[in-house]
């Protein structure tokens, strides 16, 4: 595969998924970059944006195997892992597999759920395998969280534990749409366009499973020079000594701007990583990752406003190809 193929393949799922999330592209591409790269991503907006249609979208058109969890209050570890169950004709027990055991895993509004059902995801996302009275099990591959909470609500939500939260490759914003945006919405509504039917809309299957699986291997063949691992490292450790930061990134976050860069490299049909790639892609791989100190929030600071300053303050290498 040349760059241009693997370029032209990212362009078209692209559009398929457009075709039915308009006004998203960025939020597409950080999602196709969080797959590529063999991650997952935390979506955070309010109720109504599509961030389900998405993921339903975006297994349509990856020909992946997509299964979805809705977190409640009262959703038990074994609902999302599976667990063994006694089979009376056998008169054994036998394992049932939970929806965990998928390609792409939607866990919807994660927050509601508490402490133990989260981590029942914990190994799944760190090892891509399960783990159930002593035996482990593999995940199919690829396998890809798409975790969507809500900013707005706190009554009866359960905030995701700093572990967690490092287990994203990336955080996602995503905001309401622009009033044409919004138009051409409704004008897609008013010709018949149902979220609910997507088999309707005509999306096109852009490639299979396994050659997301491929384009995933061949990422470790795009370059990164020393000077960029400079960069990066430079980034993260300046996330730890900023004066509103309590608790900055860890090494995982320099490995995650690392495959994300890559990732984007490769969509843009370049072999090898610019500065470009990782400052674009520095806020969501790190905003999830710093703990300001209460005082900086109270000033209103974010994790947002951390990092520009760190971007603005680390020195941009200049980087032949």
């Amino acid at each position: 595969m040349t760059p241009q193929q693997f370029a032209e393949i990212c362009s078209n799922i692209r559009t398929q998924v457009g075709r039915v999330l308009l006004g998203q592209d960025e939020i597409i591409d950080n999602v196709l970059v969080g797959v590529l790269a063999r991650g997952h991503v935390l979506i955070e907006g309010v109720p109504g944006l599509g961030k389900t249609l998405m993921v339903r979208a975006l297994a349509r058109v990856l020909g992946c195997v997509a299964k979805r969890i809705q977190f409640t209050p009262d959703l038990m570890p074994s609902d999302v892992t599976g667990g063994n169950i006694f089979n009376q004709q056998k008169q054994q027990f036998e394992f049932m597999p939970g929806p965990v055991f998928t390609q792409l895993l939607l866990a919807d509004e994660i927050n509601r759920a508490p402490a133990k059902t989260q981590a029942a995801l914990l190994e799944a996302m760190a090892d891509r395998s399960v783990s159930s009275d002593g035996v482990t099990r593999p995940l199919p591959q690829p396998f890809f969280v798409m975790a969507t909470q809500n900013p707005v609500e706190s009554q009866g939500t359960y905030p995701l534990p700093e572990a967690q939260l490092d287990r994203f490759l990336m955080k996602l914003d995503v905001t309401h749409p622009s009033r044409e945006v919004e138009k051409r919405l409704l004008a897609n509504v008013v010709k018949g366009f149902d979220a609910a039917a997507l088999e309707n809309v005509g999306l096109e299957q852009v490639i299979t499973g396994e050659n997301l699986v491929f384009m995933q291997t061949y990422l470790n063949q795009i370059r990164v020079t020393d000077d960029l691992l400079d960069y990066i490292t430079d980034i993260v450790a300046r996330t730890r000594s900023h004066r509103s930061v309590f608790l900055g990134a860890s090494p995982r976050g320099s490995i995650a701007l690392l495959a994300t860069s890559r990732a984007r490299a490769a969509m843009e049909g370049r072999d090898f990583v610019i500065p470009d790639d990782i400052k674009t892609l520095a806020p969501a791989v790190l905003r999830h990752r710093l703990i300001l100190h209460p005082d900086a929030e109270f000033e209103g600071a974010s994790a947002d406003d951390c990092i520009k300053t760190v971007l603005n303050e680390a020195r941009v290498p200049k980087t032949a190809a």
